[in-house]
């Protein structure tokens, strides 16, 4: 098991390579005791099982999404309702109300309009 990079939020050694940054990612693990924690490690290079940083037991690593729910709400519910359509268009049968507003005639702002002629 290794040791030394299971601080939390913590990276191993040096992260300059031959004088570019190596690409880091950040994995989650899961202590029964202690809950979930990060460790900061180069791509790739995660184990299935991890030092507790609180208690010093074993802790297996968790998968979870990936920062989804960082997206304005908005956005997110029209990429679902175009996902959701995608395959199987939703069938319209009437055409859809005015949303409320009645079409009102147009007003004149000239008075002398008013007493045009109307077809």
């Amino acid at each position: 098991m290794r040791r030394g990079a299971a601080r939390l939020g913590g990276t191993r050694g040096n992260e300059r390579a031959v004088g570019r940054l190596r690409p880091m990612a950040t994995y989650q693990y899961r202590c029964d005791q202690d809950g979930v924690f990060e460790v900061r490690l180069p791509m790739g290079a995660a184990t299935p099982r991890w030092q507790c940083p609180a208690c010093g037991g074993e802790a297996a690593r968790s998968y979870s999404a990936p920062m989804l729910a960082l997206g304005r709400r908005e956005l997110v519910t029209a990429i679902d309702q175009a996902e959701k359509t995608r395959d199987e268009p939703a069938v319209v049968k009437a055409v859809p109300p005015a949303a409320g507003r009645a079409r009102r005639p147009a007003t004149a702002s000239n008075p002398a309009l008013a007493r045009l002629p109307r077809p």
